[in-house]
């Protein structure tokens, strides 16, 4: 299901505002990107396909002394993979949703395990 990269981009964003508020105040220094395709440095020793994936320091294993200074964490969402996974839009934003969920419980700190008891897997 191709859409344009606005269109995709706001059902990222529609994605984020289903994060509680409560929640979602507790973001912090993270940036959401939406990008066509994994690079190769992003797939390396991975298997399978990769819809989303968060690169950072989970909130839980930030030190609030040590950590100052860096650069944001960066969770990308990939347009092209997960387009390619739809066959309407209800199931791309669906999709698009779960993906968002997930990496933004990465951000949080929480392991695959417990994401897959939520359904953000």
């Amino acid at each position: 299901m191709e859409v344009s990269r606005d269109r995709f981009e706001q059902l990222v964003a529609d994605a984020l505002d289903e994060i509680p508020p409560a929640l979602a105040s507790e973001m912090e220094n993270v940036a959401v990107v939406v990008e066509e395709w994994p690079t190769g440095a992003q797939l390396a020793g991975r298997d399978g396909t990769l819809l989303g994936l968060y690169e950072g320091i989970p909130l839980t294993k930030r030190d609030p002394i040590g950590y100052g200074g860096v650069l944001p964490d960066r969770i990308t969402i990939f347009q092209g993979t997960i387009s390619v996974r739809a066959g309407n839009e209800a199931e791309l934003a669906a999709q698009v949703r779960v993906t968002v969920l997930h990496e933004v419980g990465h951000h949080f700190g929480m392991s695959d395990k417990r994401l897959h008891e939520l359904g953000w897997a």
